[in-house]
């Protein structure tokens, strides 16, 4: 951004910043981010594994009383805060900054590993034409990444030229994205590969109902076991899924909503967003067990001997039935081409929270700051993932950063919010002045009560679970710095962040309501102005 003389003693000013040119595209890039790779690949079998049919009860409760009540959050800290996630928060409290900061380095890490699964995803389109995996799409994708052996796991820089040059490209056309800025880059990127990404998925959920044998995928997927409800630790996966799948406490949509104009619904625009995510999880749980449904009838297996998630279903249960089902290839290449579609959306949101908040912080051009951070992160991606040790790295970065870690800030934020900074009646006010649907009593409870409590004990979980036995049987050394030690650096890394010094302290002052007022004012005196030249 450029900036302009500001007549008091010759200062400069900020530009002014950048919003979403209309409340649509708002709600595609949002959906953007929401929808990604763990609506295709992690919904369909965590659904499945917790009860069918029946999990849709404590999916439904964990949407609504956890999911868009948080949701809520993020879009009314950002929204009023009108900055980056550390400054936003920093503008509710001085003590919150590190807050923000925690989520930009979340972000980061997630930055880092995300471009290789999207590098594997668009090779894998490409294998699906010839069917290049043969017999055996198990032991081709471990030959495709070059793994080494188990014994052999730790920080290896022996490249992989089949990951390395299709990462190259997943960066250069992400950072030409980001560096056009918000409405020519981030709006148009997702007007585009949004509805790209539904009329692929709908074509191959089609192609995948169709195919012999998809009923018994369906009913194993939409049978209720409704013993499963008695079970705490299906309501634990409920919330848990819920909470990652709509991408709060990533700092994302604290971002993204700050980028709205003054007088945007913000409760509409979040209900849209969240049934939208869990339409398309529906739709990819539909898709997914329809063609599970095929390959065990084609192997005669039983659906739930081959039903899986992560990336044993995308990259060698999909393959396998690819090279079996009518029509394959076509197959193949929607089904890959959605998650690099799923993966760019996702990436670019994250991404955004890392440019905002420095440009923010140290008073950055908009394309300085997207040069300055994006093309760090990506030689830092494209030196520690296109390896041979590459696939164990990002394994443990995702566990313990993308699952603990965002617990564990999801968590102290709504402690410190409702708590600590007894914020939630002012940012409640704020929901309430330009929302459709007006926030009481009830969503401060479901923030400050019922979400802690789901928080925690989805915490404590996993560090029991992390802390009695070795991830994925990894050396305890490699768990201990890229797990542990990453998680714990984080926190650490965000308050040193909070400690620099802000390149303009006056950004810093709370908005007030008066100032609120009189920019939506502004705001509506401008657009009256644009329809009369109309």
């Amino acid at each position: 951004m450029t900036t302009a003389p500001s007549g008091r003693g010759g200062q400069a000013a900020p530009a002014k910043r950048e919003t979403f040119s209309s409340r649509k595209l708002f709600i595609l890039s949002a959906i953007g981010s929401a929808v990604g790779l763990g609506n295709i690949w992690r919904f369909p079998y965590v659904a499945y594994d917790n009860g069918g049919g029946a999990f849709l009860i404590p999916y439904l409760v964990a949407l609504l009383c956890a999911g868009i009540p948080l949701l809520f959050l993020d879009y009314s800290v950002g929204h009023r805060g009108r900055g980056s996630a550390p400054l936003s928060y920093r503008r509710l409290s001085r003590a919150a900054e590190p807050l923000g900061w925690w989520q930009v380095l979340i972000c980061f890490v997630i930055a880092v590993y995300y471009a290789a699964i999207i590098a594997w995803a668009a090779m894998y389109a490409w294998f699906s034409i010839t069917k290049a995996w043969g017999d055996d799409a198990g032991a081709f994708f471990d030959s495709y990444l070059k793994t080494a052996p188990a014994d052999e796991i730790g920080l290896s820089f022996d490249f992989v030229s089949g990951v390395f040059f299709p990462m190259l490209a997943v960066w250069i056309v992400t950072i030409v994205i980001m560096v056009a800025g918000v409405n020519k880059g981030i709006s148009r990127a997702n007007a585009i590969f949004l509805p790209l990404l539904v009329v692929m998925f709908v074509i191959l959920v089609i192609q995948a109902v169709l195919l012999p044998g998809a009923m018994e995928g369906l009913n194993a997927f939409f049978t209720p076991n409704w013993e499963a409800l008695r079970n705490p630790g299906v309501w634990a996966a409920a919330f848990g899924h819920i909470f990652f799948s709509l991408s709060v406490a990533f700092g994302i949509m604290v971002t993204y909503s700050s980028y709205l104009k003054r007088k945007t619904d913000l409760t509409g625009s979040g209900m849209v967003v969240a049934f939208a995510n869990s339409g398309f999880e529906i739709l990819a749980g539909i898709g997914v067990f329809a063609a599970l449904g095929f390959m065990a009838v084609a192997s005669g297996q039983a659906v739930s001997d081959v039903a899986g998630g992560g990336i044993g279903l995308a990259f060698v249960a999909f393959p396998t039935i690819v090279s079996e089902a009518p029509f394959g290839a076509i197959l193949g290449v929607l089904f890959f081409g959605s998650l690099v579609f799923a993966g760019l959306t996702s990436l670019i949101s994250i991404l955004e929270v890392i440019v905002a908040a420095f440009q923010d912080k140290l008073g950055w051009s908009r394309k300085g700051a997207t040069l300055i951070v994006t093309i760090p992160v990506a030689l830092i991606s494209m030196v520690l993932f296109p390896t041979t040790t590459g696939l164990y790295l990002l394994d443990t970065s995702d566990a313990f950063v993308n699952q603990f870690g965002i617990l564990a800030c999801a968590l102290v934020t709504v402690i410190v919010l409702s708590a600590g900074l007894t914020a939630l009646p002012k940012l409640q006010r704020h929901l309430n002045r330009t929302s459709s649907l007006k926030m009481g009593t009830g969503w401060r409870i479901l923030v400050g009560g019922i979400a802690p409590v789901a928080l925690g004990y989805m915490l404590i979980n996993e560090i029991q679970t992390k802390s009695t036995e070795s991830y994925s049987g990894y050396p305890t050394w490699f768990n201990g710095v890229f797990g542990w030690g990453m998680a714990g650096a984080l926190i650490v890394g965000a308050i040193l962040l909070s400690l620099i010094p802000w390149s303009d302290k006056s950004k810093l002052k709370d908005p007030e309501y008066d100032e609120f007022d009189a920019a939506l004012s502004a705001e509506e005196a401008a657009e009256a102005a644009q329809e009369v030249k109309k």
